[in-house]
């Protein structure tokens, strides 16, 4: 029996083992969670907890059923679809900008079909993997500019502005994850420092068209409440969530009660989702809950480092990094969060939060990292698509050393 459980995990599971145990451990820690802490949301929708369990479980269902596929597939292939992924992605943006559906002044979704979604989700992925097919192409022109960094950075600014007027967080991290992305593969320190200065004007530019066309950016007056909440000021409701999220940490010492023993989770609007790092504390103390969660997170980074490091072909191993370092940024801001260490973001906990498309595109990028680390075992994994080869074929290790 051993013997046969075995093959089938060699067969059906490939790829870095470590990876698989912690995603489908915050896949469990997901449905305990969610179903515990959603029992005000139950009470709105009319007290059935079950549906909405069964609702989140078919997204975690899905998202491992798109992890599984995608981590079948040779990682060349991302490089070729990012091309049609991050087009689409940006056409799906422009289109929410317009006509997308506005909630707490912000349009961060769209409906086609009767399917409501966050095209920013869909253009995390995208973006990360278009820029390290990107990088790889331009790799013998990262010294210059205009040949090698200003089509990347023209991308970035594009996608970055479209999702800016309705989520800053999101903005900011894809601009910080792109730009140490780009110190990872090597573009020198010129290119570096007209890209981080064209960043700082445009954050400048922003302020300065926010202050003076207040209509162009709705979002601004609740941008400010959360940096004045955090600072000491009146920060409104998001204030009230972080000082909910803060008691039920207090309340949850350091071992665990169990689920369902939570006395904050009524008054915590958001308590499974953008609070549910709190929330877990609660329930299951700061070492197991608190402690146990941020080292699976860290685990993930450094199996990602691990897996780019050493794949053979340097866009997989900037993938594979670059989505590394997308999931645990979004990860430790919304336990800072949680923790009041940062402002109110509205940033989920990745593939533990409630959320449809979150959850199913951070399924896909675990399943990217997972075909990348194929190819450390595996060298049909890492072959091109190309019958003559690729490009480019040292591994990223070897560049930055």
């Amino acid at each position: 029996m051993p013997n046969r459980f075995a093959d089938f995990l060699n067969t059906h599971l490939r790829g870095d083992r470590a990876t698989w145990v912690v995603a489908i451990l915050l896949v469990l820690t997901s449905l305990v969670s969610v179903y515990s802490a959603s029992a005000t949301l139950a009470w709105k929708q009319g007290g059935n907890s079950v549906g909405i369990l069964f609702r989140h479980g078919t997204f975690l269902a899905a998202g491992l059923g798109c992890m599984w596929a995608v981590h079948r597939l040779r990682f060349a292939w991302f490089s070729r679809l990012s091309q049609l992924g991050i087009h689409i992605a940006l056409a799906l943006l422009l289109l929410t900008v317009l006509v997308g559906s506005e909630i707490n002044d912000a349009r961060r979704w769209m409906d086609i079909g009767g399917f409501r979604f966050q095209p920013s989700d869909i253009a995390k992925v995208a973006l990360v993997a278009f820029v390290a097919r990107m990088l790889d192409r331009n790799r013998l022109v990262l010294h210059d500019f205009n040949k090698g960094v200003k089509p990347i950075v023209g991308y970035i600014a594009l996608t970055c502005a479209l999702i800016l007027p309705a989520d800053f967080s999101t903005a900011a991290m894809l601009a910080v994850i792109c730009f140490l992305m780009m110190i990872i593969a090597g573009v020198t320190w010129k290119p570096l420092a007209i890209t981080a200065g064209l960043g700082a004007g445009a954050g400048l530019a922003v302020i300065g068209l926010a202050t003076a066309m207040p209509s162009l950016f709705p979002r601004m007056g609740t941008w400010i409440a959360r940096a004045s909440g955090f600072f000491g000021g009146q920060g409104g409701s998001d204030s009230s969530q972080i000082d909910f999220a803060m008691q039920a940490i207090h309340q949850g010492g350091l071992l665990p009660h169990g689920p369902g023993s939570s006395m904050s989770r009524n008054a915590m609007p958001v308590a499974y989702a953008d609070m549910i790092y709190a929330f877990i504390i609660e329930e299951w103390g700061a070492i197991l809950g608190g402690f146990g969660l941020i080292l699976l997170y860290l685990i993930l980074f450094s199996r990602a480092i691990r897996i780019g490091t050493r794949c053979p072909k340097h866009f997989g191993g900037l993938l594979s990094i670059g989505l590394g370092l997308m999931l645990t940024l979004q990860a430790l801001v919304n336990m800072g969060v949680a923790v009041r260490l940062l402002p109110m973001t509205g940033q989920p906990l990745p593939l533990v939060s409630m959320g449809g498309t979150s959850i199913i595109f951070t399924c896909i990028a675990i399943g990217m990292i997972l075909s990348v680390s194929r190819s450390l075992t595996d060298p049909d994994a890492a072959a091109p698509l190309e019958p003559s080869g690729s490009r480019h074929t040292r591994p990223l290790a070897s560049s930055t050393s």
